[in-house]
């Protein structure tokens, strides 16, 4: 029943995957809300310029690259491929409108108001919903609970100034948005975002080469991971700068030039030097993402964030004010979208009365490259500082099903916990990865052994056999190697 002291029971700002999905969740329970999002389309980032349109994109470009390179001819189909950009465009945005529409018929479905402007805290009950477009009057808007689900953006990169509408020196909002294949792409920046974007452009003829500051690409990631994820993407065609800083980019006419740095002493940009510069058509920021939490009013309820301008909460998500709660790309763990949704019902659940729990330490991660990248869990880098481990590894070229599909880069990984056989983590590159990590999941969300896992009958052949063998190379017994 609603507490008719407040406008709402619940009131969730950002409308991304966590505050959707929260909005939705508490209004299933019997909770009067309001979600604010000053976008014109809800979904947040991830569906408006980030997780949905880079698949669309990703997808689309695969086809493009198995008929330019031979792998559809490789199968006797022989066919001669021609882009047309601006269909591929087309279909992104088809996808996207289709399912951020899908959410406005949902919150009208379960009875969520959407406020459209932008908020800021009046007091720990109010909030101050400002219009999105620059007109129109200010609404002051009161609920007994508030979720801030506010979500992140592009961390930007000191002195290179990003120009989407330019189309030469991007962030990743801006390199979906590409007019036409740049010849040169310089992706800065050897995380997630970059591999896939850089993938997508590599894909339809971009040159494209990925400066990181680190030694090695894909951090956090288990580190076999990134090794032969870097052997994969150099014999793609992606060239990698590793080690190494860009400490300026300038732009004259329709040329970028970058001038590149060693990230710690000694000459290590690849071309003996301790300093060079690089030409390029396009460059792509893409060095990270920070919280959103500025232009909040947090000081007006005696918010704080940390030094990284998250949000500290309880297990529950709720903050040191009472009343107001985080969830999302605001709050400290990875920034993904599958977290936030399952931090989103937790919170609304909690709210609600009832128990919302979510699991931090299995939280799936995926790279949506060719092939993809998944892990969930612990790396062996992390599981050994713990303690004695047993570790399976399983080629997918030895996988049935990877052979017939033409698939034989890379393996799956599982490490066990010496002792008990517990499942510490599990990781893999397979062309299906991203799938194939959701079992991975399930057995660690229930305590699985790696035995647990080999005893288990997988269907043939399917990639998922490679899981079965992996986790029966825990205990020396693979039957196909």
């Amino acid at each position: 029943m609603a507490d008719h002291s407040y406008d709402y029971d619940v009131l969730i700002i950002g409308a991304g995957p966590g505050g959707y999905v929260a909005a939705i969740r508490a209004a299933q329970l019997g909770l009067k809300v309001a979600c604010v999002e000053g976008r014109e389309t809800l979904g947040g980032t991830c569906l408006n310029v980030g997780c949905i349109p880079s698949k669309a994109m990703l997808h689309a470009s695969e086809y493009f690259d198995a008929a330019a390179n031979g792998k559809m001819a490789d199968m006797g189909i022989e066919v001669s491929p021609k882009l047309n950009l601006e269909k591929m465009h087309g279909q992104r945005r088809d996808a996207v409108k289709g399912l951020t529409g899908g959410i406005e018929f949902l919150f009208k479905k379960n009875k969520v108001d959407w406020k459209k402007g932008y908020a800021s805290f009046v007091d720990g009950h109010t909030v101050e919903v400002g219009p999105s477009t620059g007109s129109g009057q200010a609404e002051k808007v009161t609920a007994k609970d508030i979720v801030i689900a506010t979500g992140s953006s592009v961390t930007p990169l000191p002195g290179v100034e990003v120009d989407n509408d330019k189309g030469i020196v991007v962030d990743s909002t801006g390199a979906l948005e590409l007019k036409s294949v740049p010849k040169k792409m310089v992706v800065i920046g050897g995380g997630v975002i970059g591999l896939e974007l850089g993938s997508v452009w590599r894909r339809l003829g971009a040159e494209v080469i990925c400066v990181e500051f680190l030694d090695q690409i894909l951090p956090g990631m288990d580190g076999d991971v990134r090794k032969e994820a870097n052997k994969i993407f150099k014999k793609q065609g992606i060239t990698f700068k590793l080690s190494t800083k860009v400490t300026g980019v300038t732009v004259k006419g329709k040329k970028a030039t970058l001038t590149l740095e060693p990230a710690a002493g000694g000459p290590s940009t690849g071309s003996g030097q301790a300093s060079e510069t690089l030409e390029a058509d396009c460059v792509l920021v893409s060095i990270g993402r920070k919280p959103n939490t500025e232009g909040l009013g947090l000081e007006n309820i005696g918010l704080e964030t940390n030094q990284r301008g998250q949000i500290e909460t309880d297990h529950d998500f709720r903050t040191s004010v009472d009343g107001v709660w985080a969830i999302g790309d605001v709050i400290p763990g990875p920034m993904l979208a599958h977290k936030a949704e399952d931090e989103g019902i937790a919170v609304a659940e909690n709210i609600a009365g009832e128990t919302g729990i979510v699991n931090h330490d299995v939280i799936p991660s995926v790279v949506y490259t060719w092939p993809e990248i998944a892990g969930v869990g612990l790396t062996e880098e992390q599981a050994k500082e713990r303690g004695e481990v047993k570790v399976g590894k399983f080629p997918m070229m030895a996988n049935s099903r990877a052979k017939t599909n033409h698939e034989p880069e890379g393996f799956v990984k599982i490490i066990a916990d010496a002792e008990t056989d517990r499942v510490l983590g599990v990781w893999a590159i397979a062309s299906v990865a991203g799938t194939m990590i959701a079992e991975a999941g399930i057995a660690m969300e229930f305590g699985a052994t790696s035995e647990d896992i080999a005893y288990t009958c997988h269907a043939h052949p399917t990639h998922a056999e490679a899981t079965k063998e992996a986790a029966m190379a825990v205990r020396g017994k693979p039957i196909h190697i």
